[in-house]
């Protein structure tokens, strides 16, 4: 059962509008195929009453309506009414699982709270609403107060509940105890349908299902991208894994179908997904490190069970400072570029020199280093740039230094511009004209960014130039479009040297 719609909108500063829920409940009902979806709290505004409306419209419309559940509370009709009159038919009850809830918030002894639950039960019973509970606080009930656990499910289980729901509200519980508790209610009512619903306080939720799927429990509680309250709820995506894998269990969920529903709710919900996130974060399909390219270009040897395309997903092989050949060599197979020895390594040498960056190269931007390599670098440079300085101050031009080696010969000299890199350009000109060497005319200047906004790891600058009649184009390539612009213009002079 998935909750994102209401206990995932607990999550601070979540709060999904009418046609948000809409969407993310057909994504889940006939995308995902999630065999229930819990949608909202009873009576909590007018713009959650519409919303609920509008869901089970639609529901009613598509078949879905039975699978539809919002949460309700033991106050007689009231939330029976709320939940009939939007369109509903199964209530959610939240009743008290440990007795310290019982005594304090309600002020009631168990056997009153169970008068209450009843009338509750026989109301629901008359209107033709299907019911499931909450034994809220079950936890702490099972550690401190078992027995009261025990007396309100002994007066419950020949009711018409459908589904007792076992959550550890406050996310105290370890997978040992999940194993024992689960353990303990499915041996005392082998007859009842059990679900478990985990939160992540202490980062142990989908360790945490695990424990009850394999004591026996029949539901389990999930939202997309791990949702909830403080630390969140057990992820779909994570528990639909253990599942499959682990459990070997079959579900009815398209795999798929998991990532791109998550980057649904990550939109709608602006909470981001964790780039480590399990099976749906960014960088859980990406190898860096050279050796495992290596590996995987022999027999698969760092693939696990969690391949990408299950998932929706494609293997990647990021390019940085662990780089290696093999990582290279996966991304431009995959580009359809074949390179020999010798361009391997000058390539391979150029993305390592960027990851010492701490900057990343994606795929996209491979045939730019690529590009530059084949058609501008000069195995014999006449001129070099051996230091430059630039200076950006508000309500002043920008003023540049540079130390050129022209022939062998160090050159010092220093211009403002209108700009940093006509500033540059002009302290060059100035140690040319000197010289007394003729420089050219800059036609053009562009800067270039790979496709699909990937920039984290440089920008191509491309200058057209002009010089005794001739036209022709340099590049440089960097993480800053001044620099870039730098690069190009020193292997201009080295063409025209």
């Amino acid at each position: 059962m998935d909750t994102t719609l209401r206990d995932g909108e607990q999550t601070s500063g979540v709060s999904f509008a009418a046609e948000e829920k809409l969407s993310v409940a057909r994504l889940l009902l006939e995308e995902l195929c999630v065999d229930r979806i819990e949608i909202a709290s009873a009576r909590v505004s007018d713009g959650e009453y519409a919303a609920v409306k509008k869901v089970a419209q639609w529901a009613r419309n598509h078949g879905h309506i039975d699978k539809i559940e919002v949460l309700g509370f033991v106050d007689g009709r009231l939330s029976l009414d709320w939940i009939r009159n939007a369109g509903c038919k199964v209530i959610n009850l939240l009743c008290k699982g440990s007795l310290k809830h019982c005594i304090h918030q309600l002020k009631k002894t168990a056997e009153q709270h169970i008068i209450d639950i009843k009338q509750v039960l026989n109301n629901a019973n008359d209107m033709g609403i299907s019911v499931n509970i909450y034994l809220e606080d079950w936890s702490n009930g099972m550690r401190e107060s078992e027995e009261y656990v025990y007396f309100m499910v002994d007066n419950l289980k020949d009711t018409n509940i459908k589904r007792f729901m076992l959550p550890d509200t406050l996310g105290i519980l370890n997978p040992t105890e999940t194993s024992d508790f689960c353990s303990r209610m499915i041996a005392r009512y082998p007859d009842l349908h059990f679900d478990f619903h985990a939160h992540n306080d202490y980062d142990l939720a989908v360790a945490n299902v695990f424990e009850a799927v394999k004591a026996g429990v029949k539901g389990v509680h999930v939202t997309v991208n791990g949702l909830g309250e403080r630390a969140g709820n057990a992820p779909l995506s994570s528990v639909l894994a253990i599942l499959h894998d682990h459990l070997k269990l079959e579900t009815r969920l398209k795999e798929d179908q998991v990532n791109s529903v998550s980057k649904v709710v990550e939109t709608y919900s602006g909470i981001r997904i964790p780039h480590n996130k399990p099976v749906i974060g960014e960088n859980v399909f990406t190898q860096v490190a050279g050796v495992h390219a290596d590996g995987d270009n022999k027999k698969n040897l760092y693939y696990n069970d969690l391949l990408p395309e299950r998932f929706g997903r494609e293997r990647q092989y990021a390019l940085g400072k662990t780089s290696g050949k093999a990582n290279i060599l996966k991304n431009l197979q995959q580009l359809g570029i074949e390179l020999d020895d010798e361009m391997m390594q000058r390539v391979t040498k150029r993305v390592i020199e960027l990851g010492d960056k701490k900057e990343t190269v994606s795929m996209d931007e491979l045939p730019y280093i690529v590009s530059d390599v084949l058609k501008n670098e000069q195995e014999v440079q006449v001129v070099k740039l051996i230091n430059y300085s630039l200076s950006l101050t508000s309500g002043l031009r920008p003023m540049a230094a540079v130390m050129m080696e022209i022939n062998g010969v160090v050159y010092e000299q220093s211009a403002s511009g209108d700009g940093q890199y006509n500033a540059i350009s002009k302290a060059m000109w100035k140690i040319y004209k000197k010289l007394d060497k003729p420089t050219p005319e800059l036609l053009d200047y562009v800067v270039v960014i790979p496709p699909g906004g990937k920039t984290d790891a440089f920008v191509q600058t491309i200058i057209t130039w002009k010089f005794n009649e001739k036209v022709f184009k340099t590049r440089g390539l960097d993480g800053d479009q001044t620099v870039a612009a730098i690069k190009a213009t020193i292997k201009m002079l080295n063409i025209i040297d």
